[in-house]
């Protein structure tokens, strides 16, 4: 028989009490000495409500360098991440796991197109896997985005490797239970896999197997330094326009066989394209969070200006037309890979129903992620695990696009917060699970 939700699972070494988990969202906690007491009264909830893994969103390795949204908490301070020791014992004490997703922008670090965060760090370069490629280079040149580029060198590529394993130490000894790469999001590592960024002509370039060796070796340095579970997204840009060079379906799925290969404990297959659109989130187009006068000039702040800003606002719109919601939209592919692989596949994008959830198990995917609906609803979990409950969220983007203003992720569409505020009032977030008693953490 199929596992059901709240069935438990094994990840490399670790058991989860249930397949359920709190996927990677933005949470602006920022780099202050109160980014702990943040994370724990962001992440907290998931775990009290039942939840069986949350997983912390993007950790930069490297601070400012590779942030790709403001906010992010870098793990570049051991000190820093040494205080996360608040934030893991309280999600323990629930009895749930918790995962860092260690993180580098590479090309879609944020100071590319947050002209006030350039301006405020002006030093800035990204470190690339090539040249940027041509579509990136008509946005820099009609002003919409600014590269500053440093290519990085096959030596360099190894020393940035190293920095992941030594930051995975870090967190293992902060009291994370495994670590979560960004290996999609057109995030570093997507760009070395990608063959519209990748044009390396040494060791990390080339044919499939050059393109995943920088997940290859990062694994490799995260399992030499720690005993922890590593996991990864594993981007294949199906919804690429057809004339780039990009991952397709049957590269992608050869790439999560590769990967499994060579040691993940649990992969997360996404479609996507390769670059910063509404194929990461898909849904409504924003028309309400865009148009907010209160957040205009944070908008124009942000984008260098009011020309600047209608250019984004338009192109966001032309992006969301293209990647409407979609149910489970990655659940297909997720199937075939787990019929490849030896190891969990977890399915993220799209989730909001116990039963769609419980359909999915032991034949898409061995676990299910959600994201966005954790900022209506923070003790989800609550709900979705004590009864056949759909989460509140609309799908509508408008907790998303005020992130980049700098604002926190939560829900700003007043009919799903009446919607959740009604379920408060019955008592539906009250009790967790009957069976979330604390597992053993060691």
């Amino acid at each position: 028989m199929s596992p059901t939700l709240d069935a438990p699972l094994q990840v490399g070494g670790l058991r989860l009490r249930n397949r359920l988990y709190r996927a990677p969202l933005l949470e602006h906690a920022g780099n202050g000495p109160e980014a702990a007491d943040r994370l724990v009264a962001e992440l907290e909830p998931a775990a009290a409500s039942g939840a069986g893994l949350v997983m912390q969103g993007a950790t930069p390795v490297r601070g400012y360098e590779g942030c790709a949204a403001p906010g992010m908490t870098g793990f570049d301070d051991p000190d820093r991440v040494a205080s996360m020791r608040r934030l893991t014992d309280a999600v323990h004490e629930r009895g749930a796991r918790i995962f860092c997703q260690l993180a580098h922008g590479g090309l879609r670090s944020f100071e590319v197109w947050h002209h006030e965060h350039r301006a405020a760090h002006p030093d800035l370069t990204q470190r690339a896997v090539s040249r940027p490629p041509w579509p990136l280079r008509v946005l820099d040149a009609v002003g919409v985005v600014s590269f500053d580029v440093e290519v990085l060198s096959t030596d360099a590529v190894y020393a940035l490797a190293a920095e992941f394993g030594e930051r995975a130490a870090w967190a293992e000894a902060a009291g994370y239970d495994g670590i979560h790469l960004t290996g999609a999001n057109t995030s570093l590592f997507h760009q070395f896999l990608s063959p519209l960024y990748n044009r390396r002509d040494d060791e990390f370039g080339g044919d499939l197997a050059g393109r995943a060796r920088f997940f290859e070796v990062v694994h490799d340095e995260i399992s030499a330094n720690t005993d922890l579970p590593v996991v990864t997204k594993v981007p294949v840009e199906t919804e690429a326009p057809r004339f780039l060079p990009h991952v397709d379906w049957d590269e992608g799925v050869a790439a999560c066989e590769r990967l499994a290969a060579a040691g993940y404990d649990a992969l997360v297959p996404v479609r996507t394209t390769p670059f910063w659109d509404a194929s990461i989130i898909k849904g409504a187009v924003p028309e309400r969070a865009w148009a907010d006068a209160s957040l205009t000039s944070r908008y124009e702040r942000a984008f260098g200006g009011p020309v600047r800003f209608r250019a984004v606002r338009a192109l966001a719109k032309l992006s969301a037309r293209r990647h409407g919601f979609e149910p489970a939209w990655n659940a297909d592919l997720c199937r075939v890979v787990r019929d490849r692989v030896d190891v969990p596949v977890f399915c993220v994008g799209g989730l909001r129903e116990r039963a769609e959830m419980d359909a999915l198990l032991g034949d898409a995917c061995d676990a299910v992620g959600v994201g966005r609906p954790f900022y209506a609803e923070p003790r989800l979990p609550a709900r979705l695990l004590t009864g056949d409950a759909r989460a509140v969220c609309e799908s509508c983007n408008n907790c998303v696009v005020p992130q980049a203003a700098g604002l926190p992720g939560t829900c700003r569409t007043p009919s799903v917060v009446r919607e959740r505020m009604r379920l408060e009032r019955e008592g539906a977030y009250d009790t967790a699970p009957a069976d979330s008693e604390p597992e053993p953490t060691d």
